[in-house]
C-alpha cells in the first residue's frame, strides 16, 4: 500500500476509535473521582491507585515507548531512504502502535487509572508544547518562522533537531497518550484523536506521506481546536486566548509552509483581524484584554530562542573547553 493509502485509512480508523471511546463512555465514567482541586489538579483518576492499577499504566507505557523508541533507532541504522509505499518496519509501528491502544482501552475499562495518578498535569502539557515548539524549529528551513523569513540557526543545530526529533516526538505522543484514562468528555475525545493521528504520523516515518504539507499542516492545527474545547468545557471564559493564540501562530508561521496565494493570506490577516476586535468586544473579555492573543505565541517563540541558547551555550561551552585541552596538551608537550 501507498502511504497516502494509509494515510487516509488511518484517519478513518482513528475516527472510529475515537467514537469507541464514546460507545464506552459508561465504564470510565462510572469511577467516583475526588473533588477537583484547581488548576494543578487532573481530575480523572482513582482516589485509591492501586498496585494493578499503577503496574499496567507504567508497564505498558514504557513498553510502548521503547518499542516505538526501537523502531526509529533501527530506521536511522538503516539508513532508509523516503518511498511512497511502505516500508516493512511502517507496518511494525502500524501494528505496534495499534496494539498499545487495544491494551490502553483495556487497561482503562479494568484499572481505569493511567499515569496522571504519578506525575503532574503540567508535564503532560508541556510535552505536546515542546513538540509544537519544535516542530516550528524543524520547519524553519522550509517555511521560515515570522512571515516566510528564515532564522539563521546554527547548521549543527537543525541537524541535531532533524535527526532526533523522532524521539522527542514520539515521547511527547505516547506518554501523554498513556497519561490519561479513556474517559470520554470533549476534551478527551479531540485529546485523544490528536493522539491517534500522532501516533499515525510516526508511524509512517520514512514515508513521503509522513511530510505531506497539509497533512503536518493539520497535525500543527488540530491543538487549537484541542485547546478551546477544553477551555469551554472547564467553563472557563479565556477559549479567546487559544484561539487568536495559536491563529496568530498560523498567520506568523504555518501559513507560509503552504501553497496558498498573496491574495488568500491577505484575506486570512483580515478575517483574523476582524474576528480578535468582534469576539473581545462582544464578550466579557473586553477590548481591554485583546493583549491576550499575544500569550501563546510568545510562549512558543519563547521557548524556540530559549532552547537555541541553551544549544549555543553547550556549544560554546564544548568548543571553549576543546581549545582550551588543546592549550594545554600543546604546552606540556613544549615543555
Amino acid at each position: 500500500m501507498t502511504g497516502r493509502q494509509v494515510l487516509f485509512l488511518g484517519i478513518f480508523i482513528s475516527i472510529l476509535l475515537t467514537y469507541t471511546i464514546w460507545l464506552g463512555r459508561d465504564i470510565p465514567a462510572s469511577i467516583i473521582k475526588l473533588p477537583d482541586q484547581g488548576l494543578s489538579w487532573y481530575y480523572w483518576k482513582l482516589p485509591n491507585p492501586t498496585f494493578w492499577s499503577r503496574v499496567t499504566a507504567w508497564s505498558l507505557y514504557l513498553g510502548h515507548q521503547f518499542s516505538i523508541w526501537a523502531c526509529i533507532w533501527w530506521t536511522q541504522q538503516t539508513q532508509l531512504k523516503y518511498k511512497t509505499v511502505l516500508h516493512p518496519i511502517n507496518y511494525l509501528m502500524l501494528a505496534l502502535n495499534g496494539l498499545f491502544i487495544a491494551l490502553h482501552f483495556l487497561q482503562t475499562y479494568i484499572w481505569y487509572d493511567a499515569l496522571a495518578q504519578d506525575t503532574s498535569i503540567w508535564a503532560s502539557q508541556g510535552a505536546v508544547i515542546l513538540l509544537l515548539v519544535f516542530v516550528l524549529i524543524l520547519e524553519t528551513p522550509r517555511r521560515g518562522l515570522f512571515f516566510g523569513h528564515t532564522v539563521p540557526f546554527h547548521q549543527e543545530f537543525l541537524r541535531i533537531i532533524k535527526v532526533y526529533h523522532g524521539y522527542f516526538f514520539s515521547f511527547a505522543a505516547i506518554y501523554t497518550f498513556w497519561y490519561h484514562p479513556m474517559e470520554a468528555t470533549a476534551g478527551h475525545l479531540i485529546g485523544f484523536l490528536y493522539m491517534f493521528l500522532l501516533l499515525l504520523q510516526s508511524s509512517l516515518i520514512f514515508n513521503r506521506a509522513h511530510t505531506n504539507r497539509w497533512w503536518t499542516f493539520t497535525l500543527e492545527i488540530t491543538v487549537l481546536v484541542h485547546s478551546v474545547v477544553v477551555s469551554w468545557m472547564l467553563g472557563q471564559t479565556k477559549w479567546p486566548t487559544f484561539l487568536f493564540g495559536f491563529l496568530g501562530i498560523l498567520l506568523l508561521t504555518q501559513l507560509h509552509g503552504l501553497p496558498v496565494s498573496s491574495l488568500t493570506k491577505s484575506s486570512i490577516y483580515g478575517i483574523f483581524l476582524v474576528s480578535v476586535i468582534a469576539v473581545y468586544g462582544l464578550t466579557e473579555r473586553g477590548l481591554g484584554r485583546i493583549y491576550e492573543v499575544t500569550y501563546i505565541p510568545l510562549i512558543e517563540f519563547g521557548l524556540v530562542g530559549m532552547i537555541y541558547l541553551v544549544f549555543m551555550l553547550i556549544l560554546w561551552t564544548f568548543s571553549h573547553c576543546k581549545d582550551l585541552g588543546g592549550r594545554v596538551l600543546t604546552k606540556g608537550m613544549h615543555e
